[in-house]
């Protein structure tokens, strides 16, 4: 039997004209999606093996990252696709900060440059580009709370393998890394593990061993978020573990700029917390440190000598005695500086003080930039605490807050533009607490 309206059916269609069916609406590609082939590309590929060609800035996550900025301002083009909708301070500092590395390649090509300063210019240029790309599509991509919980989650997870990789390289003194390239990448810098007091220092799939430190130190508070309200309890086990293992291998980079990143996480998140959770921290803190201590004799009196020696030990006045020689070039040049990636240690020196670095580099406006870049992200954490509205998203900025703090006093201890994971990670940071704040003080775009 045909019903009535297959009956009537033939009589509104025309006879001989295809059905068409309705065209649903193309999904949006996800940002967070497309950050997680970064974070492992990032986090799992050694950064030290790059693309011949390009040198420092042709790592593969530096090569992504770049993309991720194309990508942005294609996205731009279109009224449709478009992240760009309402306020968002990350936009103006990114601006800020490139403008400042382009007046300096300005300003560098007033002077004689050698062939290496120009190559080092012209990639200084191609690692700004990749860094804005990271920030602006993370801060204007992520649409809800959901996908920064997602991103947040995958950070720790990503950053979970480079400590892994470390513990491993600590207690076996194997550079596991020289076999993990792939075909057609070339290694930069040497594949033979860092020692100190007679441990090894391992340096994860970083570059060095303060980067991984600094690296850690900075993940530690979003992996303690994570635990601390993961409402599932066979992922909450799984994510203890992941606090675990990333606070666990921070004292064997055997740097006292990952265990100074510890004290500033403790110190900003601490007053925070509950009474009840201090204690706790503190218990299992101090149980820890008798563990540590009992599994690997001499490492935790190592790491606190570094820190009770610091402004006396050779390393410390070494550092003190580039002040003279910052200020005699810098006031050569001081607005601009003398070009972005252009201070070349096997030509001049070692500098281990970004803030020196970005002031010989590029002036005092770049280190204006600098501290813009950092000021930002801990400002918008903060205001992303005040304006949310339950203690989960508040204890969420105020940890985002605390990875900014890791960085406001890691860069003093070491050139961490330098170096790619961590200034990988800190712009995504920015662009995470750009996300938050655009979350919690604006209403979402439908």
């Amino acid at each position: 039997m045909t019903s009535t309206s297959e009956a009537a059916a033939p009589a509104h269609r025309p006879a001989g004209r295809p059905v068409r069916t309705p065209r649903l609406p193309k999904a949006r590609v996800d940002p967070v999606t497309i950050i997680t082939f970064f974070l492992i590309v990032l986090f799992v590929m050694p950064a030290r093996y790059v693309v011949g060609p390009l040198g420092g800035a042709g790592s593969p996550s530096s090569m992504v990252a770049v993309l991720l900025l194309v990508w942005y301002l294609l996205s731009t083009l279109s009224p449709r696709w478009t992240p760009i909708r309402g306020k968002q301070p990350v936009r103006l500092v990114i601006v800020f900060l490139g403008l400042s590395v382009l007046a300096s390649y300005i300003a560098a090509t007033t002077r004689p440059l050698s062939a290496d300063e120009v190559n080092a210019a012209d990639l200084g240029l191609v690692l700004v580009a990749g860094w804005a790309g990271i920030a602006l599509v993370t801060a204007d991509g992520v649409n809800t709370m959901d996908r920064l919980e997602t991103l947040r989650h995958r950070i720790v997870l990503g950053a979970s393998f480079p400590a892994f990789i470390a513990m491993v390289q600590f207690f076996t003194g194997i550079e596991v890394t020289q076999y993990m390239a792939l075909p057609g990448l070339v290694e930069k810098g040497s594949a033979v593990l860092f020692e100190r007091e007679g441990f090894f220092r391992p340096s994860g799939t970083a570059t060095h061993p303060i980067e991984l430190g600094v690296v850690l130190a900075a993940v530690l508070p979003l992996a303690l978020h994570g635990a601390i309200y993961c409402r599932i309890p066979e992922q909450r086990r799984k994510r203890w573990w992941m606090v675990a293992l990333i606070a666990g291998t921070l004292p064997m980079s055997v740097s006292r700029s990952a265990i100074l990143g510890l004290f500033v996480v403790l110190v900003v998140l601490l007053p925070t917390w509950p009474s009840e959770w201090r204690l706790r921290a503190l218990l299992i803190g101090g149980a820890a440190s008798i563990l540590m201590r009992l599994m690997i004799p001499g490492l935790i009196g190592t790491v606190l000598n570094l820190i009770s020696v610091i402004g006396s030990d050779e390393n410390s006045t070494t550092r003190t005695g580039d002040y003279d020689a910052v200020v005699a070039a810098v006031s050569q040049r001081p607005l601009f500086g003398q070009g972005f990636a252009t201070y070349l240690p096997r030509m001049y020196r070692v500098i281990d003080n970004q803030y020196l670095m970005s002031a010989l580099e590029t002036g005092l406006i770049g280190v204006g930039a600098l501290l813009v870049f950092l000021a930002t992200g801990w400002l918008l954490a903060r205001g992303a605490r005040r304006a949310a509205a339950d203690e989960e998203t508040r204890h969420l900025a105020q940890c985002f807050a605390a990875s900014v703090a890791v960085a406001i006093f890691g860069f003093g201890t070491f050139d961490a533009f330098s170096f790619p994971m961590i200034t990988n990670v800190m712009f995504l940071i920015l662009g995470c607490c750009g996300a938050l704040w655009r979350l919690q003080t604006q209403r979402p775009s439908l």
